[in-house]
């Protein structure tokens, strides 16, 4: 499977993460819930954060349903990044997404 690259910060920028073949390990994840502009129903993304052996970090978002047709992006992050990601206070959760 290959998920294209969104936004990135680094050097990274026109690979896939199929090119980027390494073992990951999860750092931490999260669910935050917005209103849907359309619907006005609470739905819930999902963010996600592993890292990548001597590469950094990717940060997975997942946006409101469960469906196939639900936003995904990935994000890859440097050291900084992450930590920012980490340490945000829950009002300013969700702040990866544009």
């Amino acid at each position: 499977m290959t998920i294209p690259l969104v936004r990135s910060k680094s050097t990274l920028q026109n690979q896939t993460l199929d090119d980027r073949r390494s073992h990951m390990q999860l750092v931490s994840s999260r669910t935050i819930s917005f209103i849907d502009v359309p619907s006005l129903a609470i739905v819930e993304a999902k963010e996600v954060l592993f890292h990548d052996e001597g590469k950094g970090f990717l940060l997975y978002l997942s946006g409101g349903d469960l469906s196939s047709t639900a936003e995904e992006r990935v994000v890859f992050l440097e050291l900084r990044e992450a930590l920012i990601w980490l340490n945000e206070p829950p009002e300013d959760q969700g702040s990866f997404w544009p």
